[in-house]
């Protein structure tokens, strides 16, 4: 009896060796994978999915430039629709195939916030590259500001502007809370998109991550659009770290005070806004820069709030720039506080205190 016993556990363990083996050999969708340089997450082999280049072009009708909808550093982006019903948005680029693309696009798939663009797959034939997203219907935060036929049509008062800034420094701050830390690198205001309810969702968080290392130009007095996101370390030294997200968010609500790019030259200078709001140290001069169409949509009080938040954001040194957890917890009170103290008198029109009480020089 007992050879017997000995027996029956030795052909056990033949058989579950033997099973083990076929499901690795296999990849069965039952195991995990740990992919490359992200090792401390573990992703399923499904969480990522590999679109065939005939879909995608079926899609977007053979990639048709009426389907266009944009261009960025990763490529030219395309509206579709799967056969599903589904509306993506399509990033394409050429580039030959690389297990380091699809080791990205494994690793930032997973990631999922009701403030983040969803990256849905990635295809890579014939020497191009794809990367597919969910779409986003209404567009960036800075067409509704400052783009071409930008509409703003009463979604762009104060509390909305507050609404949107709480909603993409959500998603920011979840990515800075993921294990290991993700850091966005691209941060911007027309990387915040809104949907048809007009709640805020950061785009291409990781994207730079495609990119290599030659997409940042250094220091000049010539700034671009994208560049004046940048934080100074960023710029000078390459230094990329949850606090230089940090900076790019504060340039952002600058944008969002402002309505328009910060490239902009400010009043009666030829600074940039975020050179003029670096040399500002009077609440007086904040009225020259304000976005008139806000109106008399917002109290003094929310509104210094809000500016005293920005100027902490844009610091140039990054030790003192706040977390964005912190940046959360703070447009969160803002807001709040914001919807307590405006009454609406009929079709959304708020009875507030505003005037001379507002841009008071501070002591």
């Amino acid at each position: 009896m007992a050879l017997a016993g000995v027996a029956i556990f030795v052909l056990w363990c033949l058989y579950h060796k033997k099973s083990v083996s076929r499901t690795s050999e296999t990849g069965s969708s039952e195991t995990s994978v740990q992919v490359g340089r992200h090792a401390g997450i573990e992703l399923s082999s499904q969480e990522a999915r590999r679109f065939e280049m005939e879909e995608l072009a079926l899609a977007t009708k053979g990639f048709s430039e009426k389907n266009l909808i944009g261009s960025g550093k990763f490529g030219e982006v395309y509206k579709g629709l799967l056969n599903n019903g589904m509306m993506v948005a399509i990033k394409k680029r050429p580039g030959a195939p690389s297990p380091e693309f699809v080791d990205e696009v494994r690793y930032l798939s997973p990631i999922q916030h009701r403030n983040l663009v969803k990256l849905l797959g990635y295809c890579q034939e014939n020497n191009l590259q794809f990367l597919v997203y969910e779409y986003i219907s209404s567009g960036s935060v800075s067409n509704h500001l400052y783009g071409v036929g930008h509409t703003l049509d009463g979604k762009l008062e104060f509390k909305h502007r507050l609404s949107i800034a709480l909603e993409a420094a959500k998603g920011l701050a979840h990515l800075h809370s993921l294990t290991p830390r993700l850091v966005h690198k691209n941060f911007k205001t027309a990387n915040v998109l809104v949907d048809q309810n007009f709640i805020a969702k950061v785009a291409d968080a990781g994207l730079r991550n495609f990119l290599g290392r030659g997409d940042i130009a250094g220091p000049s007095t010539q700034v671009t659009a994208d560049e004046i996101f940048l934080a100074p370390e960023v710029r000078e030294f390459r230094r990329f770290s949850e606090k230089s997200d940090v900076f790019s968010f504060g340039v952002f609500l600058l944008e969002l005070l402002c309505g328009k790019e910060a490239t902009e030259p400010s009043p009666e200078t030829s600074q940039n806004l975020v050179e003029w709001v670096h040399d500002t140290q009077d609440y007086t001069n904040f009225s020259s820069i304000l976005d008139q169409r806000l109106g008399s949509s917002f109290t003094a009080e929310g509104m210094e709030e809000f500016i005293q938040l920005m100027l902490q954001c844009v610091e140039p040194s990054s030790e003192r720039r706040p977390a964005m957890s912190y940046v959360v917890m703070e447009l969160d009170r803002i807001l709040e506080k914001e919807r307590n103290l405006t009454t609406f008198m009929g079709e959304g029109t708020p009875t507030v205190i505003l005037g001379s009480q507002l841009f008071r020089a501070t002591e």
